[in-house]
């Protein structure tokens, strides 16, 4: 048996969200990869160790920080910048797998919400094992999304009646605009608001830290609560130093059925 790293979405900040088959996992763990991502976030990794105190129980385990590069700034070429950054972060990760799990070792990095939305650690793990110089298997355990968190705690169903759902980025809403063939739109890492001057019409339904402790949510027309959000979601980002938000736009229900 080789090294083994497995992947494992631990939900978006309630240590409740984390399923039964990443606790199982968790507890299979030799190595936990905790970022640093410094003192503003601090609380980050902060809640992933409350994660592994909560449920791992009975097993010796060791936790290994690391201080993830930071992404350039894009400039006129995001997919350039993200490339350059999942280089680094690939080096970064290839020499943790090496160094700290010796040939038979199990790792893990616990991934905010799911890892196959919106995160970029099964694009790195592939980048590393394509390259060959560690070998390795790797494993994905799925966790609750930010967007599911949203929509559950807004006691809200994502999608309406015969309609689709679309999930997308603030940087793609702002380019392209709420589509005419969805009923719903989730957006995801939208630093710029970019729904703010979307259709004043549309039932909008925004939250942010869901699930923790000073988790907050408003709903409503975006009309009438958007200047509302952005208030707030400056507050908060002042505040804390950072933030992690989502975004539900949805049309009128007399427009989706």
């Amino acid at each position: 048996m080789g090294r083994k790293v497995f992947i494992i979405g631990i939900g978006a900040g309630d240590p409740d969200f984390v399923t039964v088959q990443a606790v199982k996992t968790m507890n299979r763990v030799d190595v936990f990869f905790i970022p640093d991502k410094g003192s503003e976030k601090a609380d980050l990794a902060q809640l992933r160790l409350a994660v592994i105190e909560r449920h791992v129980t009975g097993r010796a385990f060791r936790i290994v920080t690391y201080r993830p590069p930071a992404r350039r700034a894009a400039g006129g070429d995001y997919e350039g910048a993200v490339d350059d950054w999942h280089a680094q972060l690939a080096a970064e990760h290839g020499r943790l797998i090496r160094d700290e799990l010796g040939e038979t070792g199990t790792g893990a990095f616990l991934v905010w919400g799911d890892p196959t939305l919106y995160d970029s650690t099964i694009r790195v793990l592939e980048t590393v094992r394509r390259a060959g110089k560690v070998a390795f298997d790797y494993e994905v355990i799925a966790g609750i999304s930010a967007v599911q968190a949203l929509a559950a705690r807004h006691r809200v169903a994502l999608n309406a009646i015969g309609q689709s759902i679309l999930t997308t980025t603030g940087r793609r809403l702002l380019a392209e605009g709420f589509p005419d063939n969805a009923g719903s739109v989730a957006v995801m890492l939208d630093a710029g608001q970019s729904w703010k001057d979307a259709d004043g019409d549309l039932d909008v339904y925004w939250g942010a830290y869901a699930g923790m402790a000073d988790e907050i949510l408003v709903s409503g027309k975006l009309r009438d609560v958007a200047d509302e959000i952005g208030r707030i979601r400056a507050e908060a980002r002042r505040r804390k130093g950072w933030i992690m938000d989502t975004t539900l736009l949805k049309r009128p229900a007399r427009d989706a059925e």
